[in-house]
């Protein structure tokens, strides 16, 4: 399958374990590849699946004068979108928790952006998913973040931790989205390359 990519080096631009593990999952070979000190600040009057595009986009950007022309980037930003506030990575377990606070008992969204990028083209797109967590303990929430310590993921938590186990009570959309990397709708567009 995707023999249209044996063509490209293929960079997976992230630190990510989970992007890793996902796009590992398709059965291509690629590289992991991340450079220092990429931005990942957005214009505040970026809202919704803005914000991960542009930041997926920014990441592309610093890349495009080290690929060569056999080089294919792939780079990504998730968020959890709120009532129209941005969960990002917490700074520190406290804020971890208001996080989870904050997510409990409610709704929320995780926008992915995603940006294929060569030396002759670029595509983007987002992908979004809806998960709805029951209400969670104060209890639950400290040992979650005490033992799985989620200080590098958007929201504060992991969809395949326990707390995904025990909290979510729904998920509409893509599930590895949540994950990190919408693996289904990147294959299709890898596939049109």
């Amino acid at each position: 399958m995707l023999d249209n990519l044996k063509k490209y080096h293929i960079i997976l631009a992230s630190n990510s374990p989970r992007r890793r593990e996902l796009l590992g999952g398709l059965g291509i070979d690629y590289e992991v590849k991340t450079l220092p000190g990429v931005d990942e600040s957005y214009p505040a009057t970026l809202s919704g699946e803005e914000i991960p595009l542009y930041i997926s986009q920014e990441k592309a950007a610093a890349y495009l004068s080290s690929i060569g022309p056999d080089d294919l980037v792939i780079t990504a930003d998730t968020i959890v979108w709120l009532e129209g506030q941005v969960l990002g990575k917490p700074a520190d377990e406290a804020d971890a928790r208001r996080m989870l606070r904050l997510l409990s008992g409610r709704t929320h969204e995780v926008i992915t952006g995603v940006t294929l990028t060569s030396k002759s083209f670029q595509k983007s797109f987002a992908v979004t998913s809806q998960v709805e967590f029951a209400v969670l303990t104060e209890e639950e929430i400290t040992y979650y973040v005490e033992h799985y310590r989620p200080l590098d993921k958007a929201g504060a938590y992991g969809v395949q931790e326990w707390i995904g186990f025990i909290g979510v009570r729904s998920l509409s959309g893509s599930y590895f989205n949540v994950m990190g990397l919408p693996i289904q709708r990147l294959y299709q567009e890898l596939k049109q390359l």
